[in-house]
């Protein structure tokens, strides 16, 4: 059973550079769930795009079949790290359908902030 969709935005993102607890388990971060339900190897590709400049990447991953993937947005260095404290937005474009969720971790103050959603998939 495949499920799923090739094409998923997220418009908002935000990265805090600042954190108030252990790291790295809960530094503050953003995270896209990737859920390959396929038998087959999936590529993803990452764009990060801006209101005040050209989009980041594309950050390339897979996604081994019948499997998730957890990806913390901060881990993406190449072609060039997610600046922190710069509001962004995702898209998500993956060889086969995926099903694709958001969340974030915000644990600038010790009252820690958890928000999680679906991406919008459109295809």
């Amino acid at each position: 059973m495949v499920i799923g969709k090739k094409l998923w935005a997220i418009p908002e993102g935000y990265i805090p550079s600042k954190s108030n607890v252990p790291r790295p388990e809960m530094e503050s971060h953003d995270t896209v769930s990737i859920l390959n339900t396929s038998d087959s190897l999936v590529g993803v590709t990452i764009s990060i795009y801006f209101s005040d400049r050209e989009p980041a990447g594309p950050y390339k991953v897979e996604v081994a079949p019948r499997r998730t993937m957890h990806l913390r947005l901060n881990s993406l260095e190449d072609p060039e790290p997610v600046p922190r404290d710069t509001d962004f937005a995702t898209v998500i474009e993956a060889e086969l359908p995926v099903v694709v969720q958001y969340t974030r971790l915000d644990s600038r103050q010790s009252e820690n902030a958890l928000l999680s959603t679906m991406a919008y998939g459109s295809e």
